[in-house]
């Protein structure tokens, strides 16, 4: 084979093959997580929260205890009768290291997907109803009022200096999703991570929960407060708008959408162009859709007809301009095959004389 023949030549790539879940170990066996009830520090014991009411509030720090499971998502994760079931919540155990069930658990045994948007939005992504608002210490399930990303690392034991501190969170709550960045209070045993998606940092919380690190520290995760920095609060409303822009755009037919912007542009006496809405943005901050090659041929839309300058006319209802808009509608629905819709029954003829007969007051009497 020549130099030339060699150059080429199209080497074949084997395609990399897709790892497939397997079903779903048992993480623990039954029976051999040890229960352990909160220690008696007021009168009444709140069974939702775990934890007694009217004890001291240091009680609830001096008496955490680490946690004796821990997920492995690597090592955890499969398939189980939820993938079968269509069930789109995580299974809560999973998340602590402790399921019992392993592939004939009815929820999910894998990481949740921020794509994918749940069925029910006031419940977190393990089915949990979220609440109108956060609890005072900003722990458990949280608010369907708020999108929080954001959870509060506390206790953390700090070695060296800020960015090694940083590195250290950072390898511990990848796990959990991708992050979107992390701030570490240094000197205050402090860190706050921030998720892409509000379904891993549900997902960190009860996995990192009662955790170390790489010192033997008993994490304390919570729920961030928002951010009082006016950059931040401006950047999180971009984003949610942005995300609801999407949402509708999914659910919108952009020929429909296509076909309003013609006539809007015709009724203002302009050229419309497709391409001048690519970036632009309108008043409520909605993105402009486009049309593309896949979804409408470009030469099956009528160009729009240039306006001419023409006298107004005083003998009829509308304008020349929305007459001529009209048509260029109906044109579109015509190249679409929308079919128009069934005219109205015509009404009976005048009688010659321009006045009504007995017959237009659906009486034969005179009176």
């Amino acid at each position: 084979m020549s130099a030339t023949e060699a150059e080429t030549a199209v080497v074949a790539v084997p395609k990399k093959k897709e790892k497939k879940l397997k079903p779903a170990r048992k993480q623990v066996k039954p029976g051999e997580v040890e229960k352990k009830e909160a220690p008696q520090t007021g009168k009444e014991y709140n069974i939702w929260y775990n934890k007694w009411a009217g004890g001291d509030r240091e009680d609830s720090y001096s008496n955490k205890t680490k946690s004796q499971t821990r997920c492995s998502i690597k090592r955890d994760a499969g398939l189980t009768r939820a993938n079968t079931t269509g069930v789109k919540y995580c299974c809560l155990f999973f998340a602590r290291g402790c399921c019992p069930y392993g592939w004939e658990c009815e929820y999910l045994h894998i990481l949740p997907d921020a794509s994918t948007a749940l069925p029910d939005t006031s419940k977190d992504c393990f089915a949990r109803d979220k609440f109108a608002d956060y609890r005072d210490d900003m722990g458990g399930v949280g608010s369907f009022q708020r999108q929080n990303r954001t959870l509060y690392i506390g206790r953390i034991k700090e070695t060296g200096t800020g960015p090694e501190t940083e590195e250290v969170v950072r390898r511990h709550f990848k796990e959990w999703g991708e992050i979107e960045k992390i701030r570490v209070l240094q000197y205050r045993s402090v860190a706050f991570v921030t998720y892409v998606s509000e379904f891993n940092a549900q997902f960190a919380k009860e996995s990192m929960a009662c955790q170390s690190l790489d010192n033997d520290e008993i994490l304390n995760v919570r729920w961030a407060t928002e951010d009082p920095n006016p950059t931040s609060k401006v950047a999180e409303k971009r984003r949610l708008e942005e995300l609801g822009r999407e949402a509708i755009q999914a659910k919108m037919d952009p020929r429909i959408v296509d076909a309003m912007r013609s006539m809007r542009a015709l009724e203002d006496g302009e050229e419309y162009n497709p391409d001048d809405y690519a970036d632009e943005q309108d008043d409520r901050g909605a993105k402009r859709l486009r049309l593309t090659e896949e979804e409408v041929d470009q030469d099956e839309i009528p160009t729009p007809p240039e306006p001419e300058p023409q006298p107004e006319q005083r003998s009829g209802i509308l304008s020349a301009d929305a007459m001529e808009g009209l048509k260029y509608f109906a044109e579109i629905r015509r190249k679409n095959g929308i079919q128009p819709a069934a005219a109205p029954a015509k009404s009976a003829p005048l009688p010659p004389s321009g006045g009504l007969g007995l017959g237009d007051y659906a009486s034969d009497e005179d009176d």
